[in-house]
């Protein structure tokens, strides 16, 4: 019985394993075939492996360029983002109110921003661009790309300040520790898996962000990895094995980025489980 149950418990991982997979190796198989191949035999192999379209794709586009930018707003937006969010739970989770209710009136209108989706703001946020004068700019990306991120880092971090035992800071604060000595030395160490967690979404999302990049952003020289897909796509027709060869390009950087972090992931998830 128990033989029954490991046989199935294994086809069923394995079963998961290769529908999570099989959208990755199906894109990497297309980026080797030609547009005629791509529309008639979408789920053959690729006739030959050349690489006439990351060719292509690497005369096109200006990679370098587009990953300095992306890198660039990422890293920023990600600075601003975390350091924000982390304030504001510490805040939420720590300070005493007068009024207790205050605490839970703010960390409700912050994750409220969980309920908008960021692209019914584009509007808002390509009229107020242009007001500034900040349009084609890396500023113009980072502020709103910070902002859309602050309701679910704000989520996963009170969550686990809130589980986080307060005697160790109340010691800590006896002992002749400052608030921000407290929070470099003390706070940020233990929270390390909470804060890989926020950094491996917000950096995704960062990286992958297109509908926001590409109302704000036309100029080659300041466009990011994301938008490099859409140069691929004409006016009356559409360079397929182009777009799926940079798709994979795009695509790269994330896995590898993942791997680095993913041992955090399940740790930080249930450490930053909503909580009270």
């Amino acid at each position: 019985m128990k033989k029954t149950k490991k046989i199935i418990s294994w086809l069923l991982l394995l079963m998961v394993t290769f529908i999570i997979l099989f959208p990755y190796i199906w894109m990497f198989l297309l980026s080797f075939k030609n547009n005629t191949e791509i529309m008639t035999q979408p789920f053959s192999f690729p006739k030959s492996t050349g690489f006439e379209n990351y060719k292509r794709v690497l005369k096109t586009l200006n990679l370098s360029v587009m990953y300095k930018n992306t890198s660039l707003i990422a890293l920023i937006a990600l600075i601003i983002s975390v350091s924000a969010s982390f304030m504001c739970s510490y805040c939420i989770s720590r300070l005493n109110f007068k009024n207790r209710k205050i605490s839970s009136i703010l960390y409700f209108y912050f994750i409220a921003g969980l309920t908008i989706p960021p692209y019914i703001m584009i509007f808002p946020i390509y009229r107020i661009t242009m007001l500034l004068g900040l349009m084609n700019t890396r500023i113009a990306l980072i502020l709103p790309l910070a902002a859309t991120t602050l309701a679910l880092d704000i989520l996963l971090l009170t969550g686990f300040l809130r589980g986080f035992p307060g005697e160790i800071e109340e010691a800590a604060i006896i002992d002749g520790c400052g608030i921000i000595r407290l929070c470099l030395r003390i706070v940020l160490p233990i929270a390390k898996p909470i804060l890989a967690t926020v950094i491996i979404f917000n950096v995704i999302y960062f990286w992958n962000e297109f509908p926001i990049s590409s109302v704000l952003i036309n100029k080659e020289e300041m466009m990011t990895i994301s938008l490099s897909a859409s140069m691929f796509k004409g006016r009356y027709s559409m360079d397929y094995g182009g777009l799926i060869a940079a798709t994979v390009l795009i695509t790269i950087p994330e896995i590898i980025f993942y791997c680095f972090f993913q041992k955090y992931l399940v740790d930080g998830m249930t450490a930053g489980a909503v909580k009270g």
